[in-house]
């Protein structure tokens, strides 16, 4: 018999970059019953709902989580989809309100028979061998990753992972793990996974494409069998679930999607807000073009309450730069002065930075071009806030592991192209080959 395929794939976003694998499906921004139900009818077999609760503290992250779900839960009574599947899109490098996510579905839309964890995010050397998590081959609490003052950690084995993040509410000695070695007698494993309590935490490893494939068979069975599963993950999770097939955007698309004023190419807008080490080295890449024009968010100015001058000061000379000298503008917070404080102090901070970018970006959006956003939250507030949209469609990949979104827009006119950069991927060149890429004009040596 075949296996029974997925209806619909429905993954709780905690960051804006976790759909960066994925195409020609929605984004919602919302979760209004009526936009959760658009989701459900949409021709594509999975959207995203971004939640961004990594940008919120537990408790907020809770309360969001379970108000999505109740909606979800409204909207799934609705239409009634067979063959549904929940997936918690959480961090590659392992940052995330873990086991949090995943106990407030499981109470809200379980209970779930397994919870797979499978964390790898392969464009991005994210893997997981042995049943421990790696960086570029390296294990991943080794990286300034795990130093993060909210999500840290220190261990890179999942399981030792899993009872750290759970305050030992979940021991590692009950933790299964997944591998391929074996995989040739497929019976044998689902009746391995059959034999587990409810609610069982398996961690998964993958390191290659063909782990992906036996993972998306191995759900497809345990869906004939009748089983529901909850599974956590980053990016390749979701291609092994349900894999559209590779559409990674040619220049030419690039050059089409760039919208125009008059036939000319508008300037673009490019956000940095993500102060992770690789963020600041792909800033002070970028900041070396000489079509391009730093504008910095001083963040002292902020750590004390907003200051009333900065705003009208910033959107003087973004304006200026835009529309009188059409350069386009890399607006980024201060590198030197970090999120520093307790984490009331780093989250009123960043709500700060978050308010200013948004009373900038609304009346700019207008007459940009495009925009390429730097780190999650930064994307998450020009979307929501600075564009007020409450759904945006994938259009594929610019680069592996960084998307393209745009709103939809009235006919006969092109929604503003949106390139959303996970704060933890791409070289040092990354931000300045994405700036060439959309403009290509000024891509001379």
């Amino acid at each position: 018999m075949t296996p029974a395929p997925i209806s619909k794939l429905i993954v709780i976003d905690d960051d804006p970059t976790g759909s960066q694998t994925i195409h020609s499906c929605l984004l919602l921004l919302s979760w209004r019953v009526e936009t959760l139900v658009a989701g459900l009818r949409h021709p594509a077999n999975v959207f995203f709902i971004l939640a961004n609760t990594r940008a919120l503290p537990r408790q907020d992250a809770e309360v969001r989580l379970r108000a999505i779900c109740r909606n979800l839960r409204l909207a799934l009574k609705r239409l009634n989809p067979e063959h549904w599947q929940l997936v918690s899109r959480g961090d590659s490098t392992l940052r995330s309100h873990f086991p949090l996510e995943a106990q407030v579905l499981s109470q809200e839309l379980g209970p779930f028979a397994v919870m797979f964890l499978l964390p790898a995010f392969l464009p991005g050397g994210r893997t997981t061998v042995g049943g421990h998590h790696f960086l570029h081959g390296q294990p991943v609490h080794l990286s300034s990753y795990a130093q993060d003052s909210r999500f840290g950690y220190t261990t890179s084995s999942l399981a030792a992972w899993v009872e750290q993040k759970s305050g030992g509410r979940i021991p590692q000695a009950t933790v299964t793990r997944l591998h391929w070695e074996s995989h040739g007698n497929p019976g044998r494993l689902l009746r391995r996974l059959a034999s587990l309590p409810q609610g069982a935490v398996v961690t998964v490893d993958a390191s290659e494409p063909e782990h992906l494939r036996c993972f998306g068979q191995l759900m497809q069975q345990r869906r004939q069998q009748g089983h529901r599963d909850l599974c956590w993950g980053a990016a390749s999770l979701i291609n092994a679930l349900v894999d559209p097939g590779p559409q990674m955007l040619t220049p030419g698309d690039l050059a089409a999607l760039r919208r125009r004023d008059a036939g000319r190419p508008q300037p673009g807008l490019i956000l940095v807000g993500s102060h992770q080490p690789g963020a600041d080295r792909q800033l002070a890449t970028l900041l070396t073009a000489p079509s391009v024009k730093g504008l910095e968010i001083p963040l002292e100015r902020l750590h004390h309450g907003p200051d009333p001058s900065l705003a009208p000061a910033l959107a003087a000379a973004l304006g200026h730069t835009l529309r009188q000298e059409r350069r386009t503008v890399v607006l980024y917070t201060s590198r030197g002065e970090r999120l520093r404080g307790d984490e009331a102090g780093q989250l009123a901070l960043a709500e700060a930075v978050a308010k200013l970018q948004e009373t900038l970006l609304a009346p700019l959006c207008p007459g940009l071009g495009y925009v390429i956003s730097k780190g999650g939250s930064t994307s998450d507030t020009l979307l929501r806030h600075g564009l007020g949209l409450d759904r945006v469609v994938l259009r594929g990949q610019v680069m592996p592991g960084i998307s393209l979104v745009q709103p939809p827009a009235p006919k006969g006119q092109v929604g503003l192209p949106v390139i959303c950069v996970p704060g933890n991927m791409g070289t040092d060149e990354t931000l300045l080959d994405l700036h060439r890429l959309m403009e290509p004009e000024h891509d001379r040596p």
